[in-house]
Parts: C-alpha cells; sequence; structure tokens
C-alpha cells in the first residue's frame, strides 16, 4: 500500500514539472510558429514583382476524376482564361497522373498557374468575381454546379512554388 502511494505522488511530480516544462517552453515555440509565418509572408511579398506559381491538387472520389476535370474545364477554366487574357496570368497548365501511386499519396488532377505576381495568387481579392457575371449570367446554376464539383472532392491541397538556381 505504501509504495503504490509514493508512486501516485511521484506521476503527479512529474506532471507537474512537464507541465511547468511545457509552458516554459511555450513562448519559445509561439514566437518559432511566429517567426516563421512572418518570413514566409515577408518571401511572397518580395516576391511581387515577380511571376508566383501555385499548383492545385485535387485528390477525388474513386471514378469521378473525369467528371470533375469536365466540371472545370466548363465552370472554371474560362474565367481563368478570362484572367490570362487581361495578362494577369502567365500560363494555366492542367495534369493528371498517367499511373497512380499509394493512396495516401494520390492525386487526380493538378492545375498549374503562373501568376504575374503574388498579389493576384494570393491576395485579397478573388480575381474570378470580376469575370463570373460576363461569362455566366446564371450565377445561382454556376454556383450549383461548382457546389457538385466540389462535392467529388476527397482533398485539395495548394503548393506555392519557389524556382531553384541549379547552375
Amino acid at each position: 500500500m505504501h509504495s503504490s502511494i509514493t508512486v501516485y505522488y511521484l506521476i503527479k511530480l512529474k506532471q507537474k514539472i512537464m507541465k511547468k516544462f511545457f509552458l516554459a517552453l511555450l513562448p519559445f515555440i509561439m514566437l518559432n510558429v511566429f517567426q516563421n509565418s512572418v518570413l514566409a509572408q515577408n518571401k511572397i511579398a518580395a516576391s511581387s514583382d515577380s511571376y508566383f506559381t501555385m499548383e492545385n491538387y485535387y485528390k477525388l472520389k474513386w471514378g469521378h476524376a473525369e467528371e470533375f476535370i469536365n466540371l472545370w474545364k466548363k465552370n472554371h477554366y474560362p474565367l481563368l482564361k478570362k484572367i490570362k487574357e487581361n495578362g494577369d496570368i502567365i500560363s494555366v497548365r492542367a495534369e493528371k497522373p498517367l499511373l497512380h501511386s499509394g493512396e495516401d499519396t494520390r492525386w487526380d488532377f493538378k492545375v498549374t498557374i503562373v501568376w504575374k505576381n503574388a498579389e493576384l495568387g494570393v491576395g485579397k481579392e478573388d480575381p474570378t468575381l470580376r469575370y463570373k457575371k460576363q461569362l455566366y449570367p446564371d450565377t445561382a446554376k454556376l454556383d450549383k454546379d461548382e457546389q457538385y464539383r466540389f462535392s467529388l472532392l476527397i482533398a485539395h491541397w495548394d503548393v506555392i512554388i519557389e524556382n531553384v538556381t541549379v547552375d
């Protein structure tokens, strides 16, 4: 009985020490996260005068890749083409894998957009908004179609690309 009480108090003591240790480290952890965020934002802001590349990956429900791609071509690509005609997008490239990898790394559709600058690619304003009414007078139908297209998704992620000089 005496030893079980001792073990209990040792566990409680260890928990208190770990809590104090974590609380002591918390400001340093938060500072590191904040600094990394600021560095990333500064890097994006610094590149506002140069091209900005974003890769958009889509992982879809099995058997729905072609349907998703066709809806993307019908509803979203025309908006990107308008932005490109305006000069804010340099290029748009859409790709799909010839063979699939494992389920954990699988993606079914990728769109790479090279923007004129970072502000256009990840700025506060959605550049497609100015063309939606022009291209799709029935915005309710467009919204419904886009909602369906996104219902086919399992996952979606964006990757900001930075060129690496090798020579």
